[in-house]
């Protein structure tokens, strides 16, 4: 993509060499929390073609052999603001997940969020010339797409094919071996802040460590938490984080549509906050055992302790009624439900034959936001955990750790992107190709 890094071709590169090796780490960079597993590969990864064309598919080959968790410093809205508080938080979590592994580990794949994600849909069409379609017309036909200018200061993240169709049959997931004229194919591009990957690489650097992938938390996070039908027949992933609320929509399965709303659990805390006046610990913990978002009768009579060590005894004293708590929390939910539902509306997300919307991460635990999402969403919704992988424990199996269980599968099963095919670009008409060419070059 451009010097300071060396392209996403040489990560993935870089991640086979890993897989090889037999251990990789996955690294989930949040704003509440950095999650860390260690994943050893037993040489055999299902579903992993290296030549193939298709999706995230199947989940065995590999093992977690190391997990841990610190608390996050550093990142605000999903995106790193403090470089040196950040990379003690990473070496902090992936010390002790290759203690608990008994492993070294030198390679890395990491996920995050916000970073102003902005989706395209790119097409591309080509002439087959005699025979079976073959990889190099796969190749040719994305180089074809037509290449919006995203603007500067940003970087692709994610360029996937999403669709092919032969002359006039659609749908084809690996169009190789089909006989026809036209051969055209849907890409989804993902672009983010070009800033944002740069301080992930630079800190991934200061831990001695090689970056073997990046990936959106949005996206991982509804591989993880998506069960097999919703991510064929469509549906949203919203993954309530601590800084940023990530939204990824599936059809085929594939990632279609990503976005992100810069508000998350953390600004529910911050309300809880100044609206009891405790501090920024007390009013997490309230939040956790007390918290809620609708309110019954019971609630006026079931009083909370604030706690405190102001040293003011009657402060620290204080008691509030839960539904007192239940009306500072749930303005706040409701707008973060809103901008997720303005987001899909302006996807056309309705369009869908499914409809499914599931709710993951720490923030969607939550009292009762399953009904009120519902409410606001207009949708079935349903609460999400990622699914069960090898060796994973039990204390990382809750929605907080869809992202850091969705990039494991991801590492183990990368769905196919525009730089894994050799595309020969200087072989093809320069004038219909101009602006792709010359993206090509300049990023890659």
């Amino acid at each position: 993509m451009s010097d300071l890094y060396e392209t996403q071709r040489a990560m993935r590169n870089v991640r086979k060499a890993a897989m090889q090796r037999g251990v990789i780490a996955v690294l989930d960079v949040g704003t509440s929390k950095v999650a860390c597993l260690v994943l050893r590969f037993d040489g055999s990864v299902q579903g992993y073609d290296p030549d193939g064309v298709g999706s995230l598919a199947g989940q065995s080959g590999f093992r977690v052999i190391g997990a841990a968790t610190t608390r996050s410093r550093g990142v605000r809205f999903g995106e790193i603001d403090a470089i040196h508080e950040t990379e003690r938080a990473i070496r902090t979590a992936l010390q002790s997940a290759q203690k608990m592994a008994d492993v070294r580990v030198d390679h890395v794949i990491v996920s995050f969020s916000g970073a102003n994600p902005r989706s395209y849909g790119l097409a591309g069409e080509v002439e087959l010339e005699s025979g079976p379609v073959s990889e190099g017309d796969i190749a040719r036909v994305m180089s074809g797409a037509d290449v919006p200018d995203y603007g500067a200061g940003r970087e692709v993240l994610h360029a996937q094919p999403v669709n092919f169709a032969v002359d006039h049959r659609s749908g084809y997931a690996d169009p190789r071996g089909q006989i026809g004229n036209r051969l055209a194919a849907d890409l989804h591009m993902l672009t983010v802040d070009a800033h944002v990957i740069q301080n992930i690489l630079y800190c991934v650097k200061r831990c001695d460590l090689e970056l073997a992938g990046v990936a959106s938390s949005a996206y991982v996070s509804g591989v993880s938490s998506l069960v097999e039908d919703e991510q064929e027949l469509g549906a949203a992933t919203v993954d309530l984080g601590g800084g940023s609320t990530g939204i990824s929509v599936f059809i085929k399965k594939h990632m279609i549509y990503a976005d992100a709303v810069r508000l998350g659990g953390d600004h529910v805390t911050s309300d809880i906050s100044v609206g009891l006046q405790v501090p920024w610990q007390a009013a997490e913990r309230i939040k956790t055992l007390h918290g809620g978002v609708v309110a019954t009768g019971m609630d006026d009579r079931d009083m909370i302790e604030t706690g405190g060590d102001t040293g003011d005894w009657e402060h620290d004293r204080r008691q509030v009624s839960r539904a007192e708590l239940i009306g500072i929390m749930r303005p706040r939910v409701e707008e973060i439900l809103e901008e997720v539902r303005a987001r899909l509306d302006a996807a056309g997300f309705d369009s869908l034959p499914g409809q499914k919307i599931v709710l993951t991460g720490a923030g969607s635990q939550i009292p009762g936001l399953d009904g009120l999402a519902s409410r606001i969403l207009g949708q079935q919704v349903r609460m999400g955990r990622p699914m069960r992988v090898p060796g994973l424990p039990q204390s990382a199996t809750g929605p907080g750790f869809s992202s850091v269980v969705g990039l494991s599968l991801f590492a183990a099963n990368p769905q196919d992107e525009y730089w894994d095919f050799d595309i020969p670009t200087a072989t093809y008409p320069a004038r219909s190709l101009r602006r792709a060419v010359r993206w090509f070059k300049d990023n890659w």
